[in-house]
């Protein structure tokens, strides 16, 4: 479907997205194949293949469905984003192939989108701020993950350490470690130590993008008892 290529008046498209080489599959207007092929995964590839005339195209909702759907929607096309979990033609079929799955995409989008029970994503500035929650999250299993190490080890040679908080971990058992586990722990101690920096960093950076960008998150926070600032700005 680059320009030149098959009218897009009432063609349907089902595009199966992969890491490197998409599969696409176009149909016509009577449900007939008039192309198919494979593009390269790529802002660059997808406007060269889907710049020709509008058309409806259908995706699978993915690592990469976000950025595609809001490329093509730019161009002009009519993107569906199915959510593939409740789509038990495509989630369940036994016969799956990259082509299978983007002629079966086309197949529903042509006959009726709300069979692919399409979600919408999020902007791209709301996804690149739920990054940073995701980030954050990511630092804390970091510092779990040690803690836990940590502990571990003092009780493999007999010793325990007292219960406390994640955040004091580090401060209130630094000198508590056992002489001879000293060389191995105490670097963890320093990492610890460090991803508690960097997780407050992120916490005064979520309450500003609430402050800033966010009245919905402050107001959940403001209405319910038990609801931070995660939690608000993850259900934004």
């Amino acid at each position: 479907m680059a320009k030149g290529s098959t009218s897009g008046g009432g063609q349907v498209v089902g595009l199966d997205l992969s890491d490197k080489r998409s599969t696409f599959v176009v149909l016509g207007r009577r449900g007939q194949v008039v192309e198919e092929g494979k593009v390269i995964t790529s802002r660059a590839g997808l406007k060269k293949q889907f710049g020709g005339p509008v058309c409806r195209i259908a995706i699978e909702a993915g690592c990469h469905s976000p950025w595609v759907s809001r490329l093509l929607a730019d161009i002009g096309h009519e993107v569906i984003v199915a959510n593939p979990r409740q789509v038990a033609l495509i989630a369940k079929n036994q016969r799956k192939t990259d082509r299978l799955d983007a002629l079966r995409l086309a197949r529903l989008a042509r006959i009726d989108p709300q069979l692919l029970n399409p979600i919408a994503h999020r902007s791209q500035q709301a996804q690149e701020d739920l990054e940073l929650l995701r980030a954050r999250e990511q630092l804390v299993q970091a510092r779990t993950a040690l803690i836990n190490h940590v502990r571990a080890a003092v009780k493999s040679v007999g010793e325990r350490l007292p219960a406390c908080s994640a955040p004091t971990f580090h401060q209130k058992v630094g000198a508590l470690l056992p002489p001879g586990l000293r060389a191995a722990l105490d670097p963890m101690l320093a990492v610890i130590s460090q991803l508690r920096q960097k997780i407050r960093e992120m916490d005064k950076q979520v309450l500003s993008l609430i402050a800033e960008r966010y009245p919905a998150a402050r107001a959940l926070m403001d209405q319910l008892n038990g609801v931070g600032p995660f939690t608000a700005l993850a259900s934004s």
